[in-house]
């Protein structure tokens, strides 16, 4: 059976450090903690689960902190976390039955990250992490902000989710550190131009944030799944900024570099909804729930657009244009991911009123 060390960098984590070593502690027999500069009660809380507290002076640059860190490690596989992770129950017994049989020639195995979840406990967001690494090939991160480990070799896809259950982040660090590089003069790599115009978005610095996204784009080198996303969130700023002939233009682009996906049909039925155009909406809906996301997708996935809120938005839709039985079939459909959403009991009761009696006293709920 393989070994296994966690390597994690922190700065006080005190709320949360706890949480994620108690989830993991009789998974891996190392773990490595490489502290920043806490000022808080971080080393006390990780002492009680190991002495390996190494300290790390910060240098704006996440790639030479997590790379320290993995030179600390001494067993066969480097696991890496941060403090707000966890591994919830079903994905620790996951994660155990991988170590008893994980065959030795395997360099990387890839975990889903979940990022977030809506109150139902459906996820909202999620993409594919290489987190458990073999120690001998020395792979390094690189990228200061918004770092990456460079893998490659013998890779095996796992089905263990890593789950972020965040209780606060630092807003302006990552904004911050690409201002400073900016005023320096170092020059961005495609992936740093579309990392520093997601920060300026999330900012709400729209305008500025649409500059470094064309800015990303018109290198023509940028990871395909980067090229998507940024077509969604140029429609984002757009749509912040009321322009909505260009909000749909940056949806329409998305085509230009795959096929359709399920967030983007999405959008254009709730443009063609916003019309009353119910026919043409009921069109882009249909298809949001008939494509499959890629299994071997290694971008940011969310998988609301391919599974409730196609299905809520088509029972108004066919509310509308009066087939209440399709109504009703799309909304049980949204009840299986939604069994509590108050919209979805309200067009429950609605519908089978208007099925039993044949009289519509009231109209659907959608999003």
């Amino acid at each position: 059976m393989i070994t296994i060390c966690l390597c994690m960098i922190v700065k006080n984590e005190e709320d949360s450090i706890g949480r994620c070593l108690e989830s993991v502690k009789d998974l891996v027999e190392e773990i490595n903690i490489i502290d920043t500069g806490s000022s808080d009660t971080t080393k006390e809380v990780v002492s009680k689960y190991t002495d390996r507290i190494f300290d790390f002076e910060w240098i704006d640059d996440f790639s030479k902190a997590r790379n320290y860190a993995f030179q600390k490690a001494s067993k066969d596989y480097i696991f890496w976390l941060d403090a707000d992770d966890v591994l919830l129950e079903a994905d620790r017994k996951k994660f155990k039955k991988l170590k008893e049989t994980l065959d030795s020639s395997i360099d990387t195995v890839t975990m889903d990250y979940h990022l977030s979840v809506d109150q139902y406990g459906n996820v909202t967001s999620r993409v594919k992490r290489n987190r458990l690494v073999k120690r001998e090939k020395q792979f390094q991160w690189i990228g200061m902000v918004h770092e990456y480990l460079e893998v490659w070799g013998n890779i095996f896809n796992s089905d263990i989710a890593v789950t972020h259950q965040s209780n606060r982040h630092d807003a302006d660090r990552n904004l911050l550190i690409y201002e400073k590089q900016l005023a320096q003069g170092k020059d961005f790599t495609p992936r740093d131009l579309f990392y520093f115009a997601n920060e300026l978005k999330d900012h709400q610095m729209h305008e500025r944030a649409i500059y470094y996204y064309e800015k990303f784009l018109k290198t023509k080198m940028g990871w395909i799944e980067d090229n998507i996303s940024t077509c969604s969130k140029l429609a984002d700023c757009y749509f912040e900024l009321g322009n909505f002939e260009k909000e749909i233009e940056s949806i329409l682009r998305s085509f230009r570099f795959d096929s359709p996906r399920p967030e983007f049909c999405c959008r254009l039925g709730f443009y063609f909804f916003q019309k009353k155009e119910f026919v043409t909406s009921i069109f882009w809906y249909k298809l949001a729930t008939q494509l499959e996301v890629p299994k071997d997708n290694w971008g940011f996935v969310n998988p609301t657009f391919s599974t409730w809120l196609p299905h809520l938005q088509l029972c108004v839709c066919y509310d509308q244009l009066g087939e209440y039985e399709l109504a009703y079939r799309h909304n049980e459909i949204a009840l299986q991911y939604r069994p509590e959403d108050p919209s979805v009991l309200h067009n429950k009761a609605y519908l089978e009123t208007v099925l039993q009696t044949g009289e519509a006293k009231g109209t659907t709920h959608g999003e």
